[in-house]
C-alpha cells in the first residue's frame, strides 16, 4: 500500500528545515531529508542566479550562474528580483511494474523560487529545486505570461562549478552517439575533441570539448558525484562543456542545423531536471533512484503485455561474419560490402529461427530476436536510406507465418526487429501499420534500430527533433501495447517510470564492438566503468553471454576481452529487463549437450524483487546481489578489470535462519582474459546469512551465483 505525504507552506512557516538567509529574502537553504545533502539559491548584486550545493555543510559545487539565450530576444540572466517563493516535503513508496526493485521511496524536500526580470517586459522564470538524500535535482519552469510566448534556445548556460580537479569518467560529448570507450582522467585532461575521428562509428559529431551524461567523478575526499539529467521531454539533450582553468562544467545543449538554435518552445514549459547524484561509496550511485523519481508517474497504465525474459537470436552470427543481415549477402561487419556468395549467408532464414527457437525451448529461454528477415538491408548503408526499409515483407527466404506458428507451438515469444537506418520520417509513415501487424501476430515487443546520420540532414540523434520522435515511439507503441527496445537512442532519463513500456535502450558501446572495432574491442574494465556511469541512466540491452571467447572460426583479430565467468556475471551486473544469450547456439554446446555453464543462464531472474551492491569502485570491479521476484531466489555478480582480485563475500542480506542451495560459477586458477578465458569450475555449496565466501578473479574474470532457499 503506498503512503503519501504532501506538505505546501510559505518559506518562513518551516523555518527548520528552510532558512531565509536575510531579511530581504535573497537566498534560501533547502535540505534532504536526512540533512546530509543542503542547496542554496541567491541573486547575485546583478540579479544573477546562482546556487550552490553542501554535503554534510562542506562545499560540493561552488558558486554557480544559471541563464539563458536566445534567437532575436535578449538573453535572461539578470537583472532577476524575487517575487516569491514555496516550500514543500514529499514521501511517498510506489511499485514499479518491473525493474531492479519492486518498491520506490521518493522523498525530498523542495524549494520553488519565483524570479521576475526588473525589464520593459518583466519576463517571469521559476526555478525548482528537489533535494533528496542522494542527491539533488532542478529544473527551469517558464511559466504563461504576457510578454514571451516563444523562444528559441541558442544557449542553456547552466553552470556545475567544481571545489577540484576530480577524477571523472567520461565519454565525448557526442551529438549523434555514445558508442565511445570511457576515459579515466583529471577533470584538467579532459579531451573531447581529439576523440573525434572514431573509426568505428557510423555517424559522430562533437563539436565542443564536451562530455556526455551520466559522468561519473571522486573526489580527492573520497565523494562520489554523477551529473545527469531526468525526465529529457520537448527539449535538446545536454552535454557538459569544460572549463578547465576553473574547474567547471556548463550546459552545451545539443543543436539543429535547420533549427539554427538547440530548443524551439512554446510558454509554458519546463526544461529537464539538471540532476547530482552525491554518495559516500560507488556502490550508492547505482542503488540510487533519484533520475526516476524525477519523472512523473506511470501514464500508460498496466504494461502487462510485457514479460521480462531472456531471448536469443539472429544476430550476433552477422556481427562476426558467419551470416549477414541483407537476402543477397552483401553485407556484414567485416567487409560490409563483400559481395561474395549471393544469398549464401543471409542469416535470418526460416530454418535457422527454427534452430535458435528449437535452442531456446529446450532450455528455459522465452525469446528469440530476428535480425535482417525484413526487405531493405541491402541499401541500408547507402546514402539514399529514406524508404529503404518495409517492416512488414519478409526476404523470400524468411517464411514468417511459419516462423510465427512454429515460435508458439514451442513456447517462444518473438520480438519484431525495425532498423530504420536512422530515416525517422520513413519510420512515422510505417509504424501504425508495423505496430498492428505486430499485434495481429501476437508480438508484443520490439527493438528498434537507428545507425547512421539522422535524415533530414541537420538533425543529430540527441537534438529536440530526435528526442521528439524518440517520445512519440514510446507514445504510439503504448497505445498498441507494445514494449520498445531502442538501439542508438537518445539517452535514458528516467522516463520508463512515465512509459514502463519503455524497457530498454543500448546508448553505450555494446558486445558487438567486440566482433568488428579495429581499436581491439572493449578492454576488461569497460563494464565495471559501466555500471557507475551508463546504468545509472537505465536499462542497458548490452547483450551478454559470449562462450566462444576469441571466435577464431570466424574471425582471429578479435574477440571478448573478458572471461566466461565474466560474461555470466553480466546478467546481474548490468541490469535490463531482457537479457540476451547472445552466442550461437552451437556455442553453448558441447559434445552434443549443453555447456554446464549454461545453466546459470537458464537459472538467473531477469525482474528484481530488490538490489543490493556489495562492493565496487568505479572501473575497477562491482559485485551486485539481486534478488528474483517470483522465486525469492537470489543472484550474484561480481566483475573485475584486468587486474586479478580476491573478494570476500558476506551474505547477510538473507534471511536469518534459512538454508539456501548456492551453485557458483567462477574463473579457474589458471583463467585468463586474453590466455585462458574459457577456463572456469562450477562449485556447489550451503549458504546461511552468516556465511562467507572468499572467490578468486582472474584477470578480467568473475563470477557468478544462484542462490535457492532449501527450506
Amino acid at each position: 500500500m503506498k503512503k503519501l505525504k504532501f506538505i505546501t507552506t510559505t518559506l518562513l512557516a518551516i523555518s527548520l528545515l528552510f532558512t531565509a538567509c536575510n531579511k530581504k529574502e535573497t537566498s534560501f537553504t533547502v535540505s534532504s531529508p536526512d540533512t546530509n545533502i543542503s542547496i542554496e539559491f541567491a541573486l547575485s548584486h546583478e540579479g544573477q542566479p546562482m546556487y550552490m550545493v553542501y554535503h554534510k555543510s562542506k562545499t560540493v559545487i561552488d558558486t554557480s550562474f544559471m541563464g539563458f539565450d536566445f534567437k532575436d530576444l535578449p538573453s535572461l540572466k539578470d537583472n532577476f528580483k524575487i517575487v516569491s517563493s514555496t516550500t514543500g516535503t514529499f514521501d511517498e513508496n510506489w511499485d514499479m511494474p518491473w525493474g531492479e526493485q519492486l518498491n520506490v521511496r521518493n522523498n525530498y524536500n523542495e524549494l520553488t523560487v519565483n524570479l521576475e526580470e526588473q525589464s520593459e517586459t518583466k519576463r517571469l522564470l521559476s526555478i525548482h529545486f528537489k533535494v533528496y538524500d542522494d542527491g539533488v535535482g532542478f529544473r527551469y519552469e517558464f511559466p504563461e505570461q504576457p510578454n514571451l510566448k516563444e523562444v528559441l534556445i541558442t544557449d542553456e548556460n547552466t553552470q556545475f562549478n567544481l571545489t577540484g580537479d576530480h577524477k571523472v569518467w567520461w565519454i565525448p560529448g557526442d551529438w549523434d552517439i555514445y558508442e565511445h570507450l570511457y576515459n579515466e582522467t583529471k577533470f584538467s585532461e579532459i579531451d573531447a575533441i581529439s576523440k573525434q575521428n572514431h573509426p568505428n562509428l557510423s555517424a559522430t559529431y562533437i563539436p565542443e570539448n564536451a562530455v556526455n551524461t551520466p559522468v561519473s567523478m571522486k573526489t580527492n575526499e573520497g565523494l562520489y558525484l554523477s551529473f545527469h539529467e531526468a525526465d529529457l521531454t520537448d527539449y535538446a539533450g545536454m552535454t557538459l562543456k569544460i572549463d578547465h582553468e576553473n574547474l567547471d562544467m556548463i550546459s552545451e545543449l545539443v543543436g539543429s542545423d535547420r533549427l539554427g538554435g538547440k530548443a524551439k518552445l512554446t510558454v509554458p514549459f519546463n526544461t529537464p531536471w539538471r540532476t547530482i547524484q552525491i554518495a559516500e561509496k560507488a556502490g550508492d550511485l547505482i542503488e540510487s533512484k533519484m533520475i526516476l523519481n524525477l519523472n512523473d508517474p506511470n501514464e500508460i497504465g498496466d504494461v502487462g503485455y510485457f514479460t521480462p525474459m531472456k531471448y536469443v537470436g539472429i544476430w550476433w552470427e552477422m556481427h562476426i561474419g558467419k551470416s549477414t543481415w541483407d537476402y543477397e549477402g552483401t553485407q556484414d561487419m567485416s567487409t560490409w560490402m563483400d559481395g561474395k556468395d549471393k544469398g549464401s549467408r543471409h542469416g535470418a532464414t526460416t530454418e535457422n529461427a527454427k534452430k535458435y527457437i528449437d535452442f531456446a525451448s529446450q532450455n528455459g529461454i522465452k525469446g528469440l530476436l530476428v535480425e535482417g528477415w525484413n526487405t531493405g538491408w541491402d541499401k541500408w548503408i547507402s546514402n539514399d536510406r529514406e524508404g529503404v526499409f518495409d517492416f512488414m515483407t519478409p526476404y523470400p527466404d524468411y517464411n514468417f507465418d511459419e516462423v510465427m506458428k512454429y515460435s508458439k507451438e514451442k513456447g517462444v515469444e518473438v520480438i519484431m526487429h525495425h532498423e530504420t537506418s536512422a530515416a525517422p520520417l520513413t519510420y512515422e509513415k510505417q509504424m501504425h501499420q508495423a505496430y498492428d501487424f505486430m499485434k495481429a501476430n501476437g508480438i508484443n515487443s520490439v527493438k528498434t534500430g537507428y545507425v547512421g546520420k539522422i535524415i533530414p540532414e541537420g538533425e543529430y540523434h540527441h537534438g529536440q527533433w530526435m528526442v521528439n520522435h524518440y517520445h512519440k515511439v514510446l507514445v504510439e507503441a503504448a497505445k498498441k501495447k507494445i514494449a520498445v527496445n531502442a538501439h542508438e537512442p537518445i539517452k535514458a532519463t528516467g522516463k520508463r517510470r512515465t512509459y514502463p513500456n519503455a524497457i530498454a535502450r543500448e546508448g553505450l558501446r555494446g558486445q558487438e564492438f567486440n566482433a568488428w572495432a579495429s581499436d581491439g574491442g572493449n578492454p576488461p574494465s569497460h563494464l565495471s566503468t559501466v555500471a557507475f556511469t551508463r546504468m545509472l541512466a537505465g536499462p542497458i540491452d548490452f547483450t551478454p553471454g559470449v562462450f566462444n571467447i576469441k571466435f577464431d572460426d570466424y574471425k582471429k583479430d578479435n574477440q571478448v576481452n573478458t572471461t566466461l565467468a565474466h560474461q555470466l556475471a553480466l546478467y546481474v551486473v548490468i541490469y535490463s529487463p531482457i537479457q540476451m544469450a547472445c552466442d550461437l547456439p552451437e556455442h553453448y554446446m558441447i559434445d552434443g549437450k549443453v555447456h554446464p555453464a549454461f545453466q546459470f543462464i537458464t537459472d538467473v531472474g531477469v525482474d528484481w524483487q530488490q538490489t543490493k551492491v556489495l562492493n565496487g569502485e568505479i572501473a575497477d570491479y562491482v559485485t551486485i546481489a539481486r534478488q528474483e521476484r517470483k522465486t525469492g531466489s537470489w543472484f550474484v555478480g561480481g566483475i573485475t578489470d584486468e587486474n586479478a582480485r580476491e573478494e570476500s563475500l558476506k551474505f547477510d542480506f538473507l534471511d536469518a535462519g534459512k538454508i539456501y542451495e548456492a551453485t557458483l560459477y567462477k574463473d579457474a586458477p589458471d583463467a585468463h582474459w586474453n590466455d585462458n578465458p574459457q577456463a572456469y569450475e562450477i562449485e556447489k555449496m550451503e549458504l546461511t546469512n552468516t556465511s562467507t565466501l572468499d572467490i578468486k578473479l582472474a584477470p578480467g574474470g568473475g563470477f557468478a551465483i544462484s542462490i535457492i532457499q532449501k527450506n
